[in-house]
């Protein structure tokens, strides 16, 4: 599977400012977050992530962001054959 591709837009000692595209069927790969973070999507369309316990299927809406707390495990994957998908990750460090 093609991994999808991270760009840092800021980094310094209180924020790490990430933008993740992601082309139909890419994925992030196994990863466990360090900080709490903010998801603020780009694009709308939908993620897969497969976590330890399963995986489910989210929706993603053009600027709606979405909280997640320290140490998640998972894999985020764009299960769209068609259709890319762009957010902004932004960790509280």
């Amino acid at each position: 599977m093609t991994e999808a591709t991270p760009t840092r837009l800021i980094e310094n000692e209180r924020v790490r400012v990430t933008q993740w595209h992601f082309k139909p069927g890419e994925a992030t790969g196994w990863h466990r977050h360090e900080y709490d973070y903010v998801v603020v999507p780009v694009t709308d369309g939908q993620l897969l992530l497969k976590e330890p316990d399963g995986e489910r299927t989210i929706e993603l809406s053009l600027g709606t962001p979405y909280f997640r707390n320290v140490g998640v495990e998972h894999d985020v994957i764009n299960p769209s054959s068609t259709d890319d998908v762009i957010f902004i990750e932004v960790e509280v460090i």
